[in-house]
């Protein structure tokens, strides 16, 4: 019994059928429609690139407006400064000299305070004076009254004086006040048992005002 007989050319036969059935419509409609998607997809990608670039420049001048906006706060607020500050020299300067003119401000004179001495002791023909000055100190302060970059400054003096009656003391403390600002930190007036005259002993403290690193050791 024999089976099918197959044909040789049938293979070929089979590759010839199909190279002869036309080719599927949308290859050929794609092959015309490929400069366009490629324009297109060109076009795609450089709306994308366009689109970073625009994000990234707007952020930019984000940080470029922010920047000249703090540029311009810190000017405002350095011109307002200096505005205040000049208004408060105008205002406080003739009460500044008039503090320097009297020595409270500056460095301590101690020349001028025993020329004063001398001085009141002659006008007013005065007993003898003698008088012992100490080292300058810097004074504490309460906060409240916190001046900044200066200090308040005191040179202890002890003035030993005779009197003819107790207004020598007074007239003496009301000369020096031309000379300088003090405090009376204490005076005893006593009578002296062997002769008809009084003494008296005062302790001063002068006043200096003087910036903070000039203080010396």
């Amino acid at each position: 019994m024999s089976g099918p007989v197959k044909s040789p050319h049938l293979p070929g036969m089979q590759k010839a059928a199909a190279a002869a059935r036309p080719a599927p419509w949308w290859l050929a409609e794609l092959h015309r429609l490929r400069p366009a998607l490629l324009c297109a997809a060109l076009t795609v990608a450089a709306s994308v690139l366009l689109l970073g670039l625009s994000y990234r420049y707007a952020d930019d001048q984000g940080d470029e407006r922010e920047l000249a906006r703090q540029a311009r706060a810190t000017a405002a607020n350095r011109f307002n400064q200096v505005e205040t500050e000049k208004h408060d020299i105008r205002a406080y300067e003739p009460a500044f000299l008039a503090l320097r003119q009297r020595g409270l401000v500056g460095e301590e004179n101690r020349l001028a305070w025993i020329d004063a001495i001398r001085h009141s002791q002659e006008q007013r023909k005065l007993l003898p004076i003698s008088y012992d000055i100490s080292a300058r100190q810097v004074l504490k302060v309460p906060p409240a009254l916190a001046m900044g970059a200066l200090q308040l400054r005191g040179t202890p003096m002890r003035l030993q004086m005779e009197l003819l009656h107790e207004m020598d003391v007074l007239n003496l403390l009301d000369d020096l006040h031309q000379s300088g600002s003090f405090a009376v930190q204490d005076c005893n007036i006593k009578r002296n048992t062997s002769a008809a005259t009084l003494s008296a002993e005062c302790g001063l403290l002068w006043l200096t005002l003087g910036n903070t690193g000039t203080e010396r050791p």
